[in-house]
């Protein structure tokens, strides 16, 4: 008898990218995504006896995505967009328990020409994308969903500031009462647990514009004592305004800019004169936290 097991396994088409474009008379828009679909469930033989018999081939998932799409009204939407893809796969193969599907969609804005949106030209102006995972179970037909906006890049030259922390032998940073904070944000949203009608009736787009303005709004607005707790204060007010989200996540690199010593040239470039300052991409502080609501206690 084997003294090991197949605790767990999982596969499918990893890097699959689909470009769509709708067509509404002369008014055209185009959705740029990377995919990925994986599967789980009676998989175990094509490990253990190299039985392939099991297996829905990685090509098939890769098929699966393309023509999804060109039936789906919903590729723009990508959290129904993989709902729809993973419904397809827990209908066409029984043995297949578990469907995993991520998504990123990249952005593609409409050009705006002598004042007017171009009706099919477009452009990058950011490198955020949306991002979602949904995985659908065969058991209870449970959906799990956990969208996300990743790589927005952000800055601000005053209104931050870092000064009360705890000291020991091995601090040498200087306390500070006005800095320049900047982050790249990645952040991301559990929804609540809810049938898959439920699901499809929420507007995914209006929250993932309200997190995005939330982000904005706070970042630029809060009299900063920390990234800490500006980050707090994102994630509480996304909760408040958003029932169908559990939980918010969010990951915060501080990316530093230090005053230039300017001493040797005897230039003041300190305190109120400091008005140059390098960029520097690492060693980096990493600010990272998971607020969600408090359970309900029972009557």
């Amino acid at each position: 008898m084997s003294s090991v097991t197949l605790k767990a396994a999982c596969y499918g088409k990893d890097k699959v990218r689909v470009l769509k474009v709708y067509r509404e008379g002369a008014i055209q828009t185009a959705v740029e995504l990377t995919c990925r679909l994986t599967l789980e469930g009676d998989i175990e033989t094509s490990f253990t006896k190299g039985d392939n018999s099991v297996v829905v081939t990685t090509d098939t998932c890769k098929n699966t995505i393309y023509i999804m799409a060109k039936r789906s009204a919903n590729v723009d939407n990508i959290e129904v967009f993989a709902q729809e893809i993973t419904e397809h796969v827990l209908r066409q193969y029984k043995h297949i328990h578990v469907a995993h599907v991520d998504i990123i969609k990249h952005k593609w804005s409409r050009m705006t020409i002598d004042g007017e949106e171009h009706p099919h030209s477009f452009v990058r102006d950011g490198e955020e994308v949306q991002t979602t995972k949904v995985s659908h179970y065969r058991q209870g037909d449970k959906i799990e969903i956990v969208s996300g906006l990743k790589g927005l890049l952000v800055l601000k030259t005053t209104g931050s500031a870092f000064h009360g922390f705890y000291k020991d032998e091995f601090t040498t940073l200087p306390e500070v009462w006005d800095r320049i904070f900047s982050t790249a944000v990645d952040c991301t949203w559990t929804f609540e647990n809810a049938p898959a009608t439920a699901l499809r009736q929420i507007d995914f787009a209006a929250i993932h514009q309200n997190v995005k303005k939330v982000t904005q709004e706070t970042f630029a607005n809060d009299d900063s004592a920390s990234v800490q707790a500006t980050m707090y204060k994102m994630q509480k007010s996304i909760l408040e305004q958003h029932d169908a989200i559990a939980e918010v996540s969010y990951v915060l690199p501080n990316k530093h800019y230090f005053g230039v010593d300017m001493s040797k040239f005897n230039i003041d470039n300190t305190d109120a004169n400091l008005d140059v300052y390098q960029p520097v991409s690492d060693p980096s502080g990493l600010i990272t936290a998971t607020v969600a609501r408090k359970s309900r206690s029972r009557l």
